[in-house]
């Protein structure tokens, strides 16, 4: 009997913990996207002096990889309201792939991970071999197109 209270105390507490965790890393992702946008914003409201070509370029990179910086960390945002979901649910920490739990230390460094580091190896590995065939079929293709 006390065997089972302490594994229930041991979940709940690792409940609590990945909770936080989870809520304090949403928190700093909802504070920086909305330190961002004012960024933008204040920039997009200063008045501006008459730029040349290369500084109005470089003004839109700036704003380009200002927009890509924002539009990631919404994603990662999304990524970890899908974590707490799980979490609810009761299935955060499992893999997807085997069903074995993720390591607490996958979870600390990538706290969305939805599979363990040796599905997600096995994943990656599929995916790149699957890019190299890509590559060959679209380079081969090529080369039959430019002979006829």
């Amino acid at each position: 009997m006390a065997t089972t209270t302490k594994k229930a105390a041991a979940k709940t507490s690792r409940y609590n913990e990945l909770r936080k965790m989870l809520e304090d890393r949403r928190r700093e992702l909802v504070n920086a996207v909305q330190d961002k946008i004012r960024d933008v914003r204040a920039d997009g409201n200063k008045e501006r002096d008459v730029l040349d070509q290369g500084e109005s370029s470089e003004v839109d990179i700036q704003e380009d990889i200002e927009f890509a910086l924002i539009q990631m960390k919404s994603e990662t945002l999304n990524k970890i309201d899908a974590a707490l979901r799980r979490l609810e649910e009761g299935t955060y920490g499992d893999c997807f792939e085997c069903g074995d739990e993720i390591s607490e230390a996958r979870l600390r460094a990538l706290p969305f991970a939805v599979r363990c580091k040796d599905c997600e190896e096995a994943r990656e590995t599929a995916e790149q071999r699957e890019r190299l065939l890509a590559q060959k079929r679209g380079s081969s293709a090529l080369f039959f197109d430019m002979s006829n």
